[in-house]
């Protein structure tokens, strides 16, 4: 139970400090596009946001739904991209939720931000008598069907990615091979703590 504390504690403490920076980023950028935006502009921030949102999502639900077998099967015959298909299969947990949560609970932040903003100028734009009963149930539709086309388009990326889940992690594989190849991100040795360990294991023994 200890090893299982401690395995959950070194994945669960960076994921939380990741979703604290990403989510500070991400409203501090979220209010400074919104400052000076309009319904229209922050409607277009909000349906952006459910897209980047339901992309994540898909990659997540991919990784928990596919196997590692036909990743070996096209890594064998040396196609680019399978290796990181087969990290990513094999690291299912960890992609979900980085994707589901992590960039689920950033985009809900903005969402919300943008959604406000669409409430203000809704109320600019179509209420004379500023009351707040007028403004409580305009705030409650706009966040209403925010959420509810949130878990609309949620709902039809998991059965699309359920169904084309070994397409899309070699599709995502693909692309990390491509960062990694070509604009030499080090893509696997930032995510991939065991190859980390390995490394200083390595180092250490050079030293000695």
């Amino acid at each position: 139970m200890k090893n299982e504390l401690k395995k959950a504690l070194k994945w669960a403490v960076p994921l939380a400090v990741i979703t604290f920076v990403l989510a500070a980023i991400f409203s501090i950028v979220s209010t400074a596009v919104l400052s000076n935006a309009n319904v229209i502009s922050g409607t277009i921030v909000v349906l952006v946001i459910i897209l980047i949102a339901l992309f994540f999502d898909i990659i997540g639900v991919a990784s928990t739904a596919s196997s590692e077998a036909p990743f070996h099967a096209i890594a064998s015959k040396g196609m680019k991209g399978a290796k990181y298909s087969v990290w990513l299969t094999k690291n299912a947990d960890r992609v979900n939720t980085f994707c589901t949560d992590v960039i689920g609970d950033a985009s809900a932040i903005i969402s919300g931000t943008a959604a406000s903003v669409v409430v203000v100028e809704m109320m600019a734009l179509l209420v004379y008598n500023k009351s707040g009963v007028v403004e409580y149930v305009i705030s409650v539709i706009v966040t209403s069907c925010v959420a509810a086309l949130t878990v609309f388009v949620k709902a039809l990326g998991k059965g699309f990615a359920i169904k084309n889940s070994t397409k899309i992690i070699y599709k995502v594989g693909y692309v990390m091979y491509f960062a990694e190849d070509h604009l030499h991100i080090p893509i696997l040795m930032i995510l991939d703590t065991k190859k980390k360990k390995s490394k200083k294991r390595k180092s250490a023994k050079k030293d000695v």
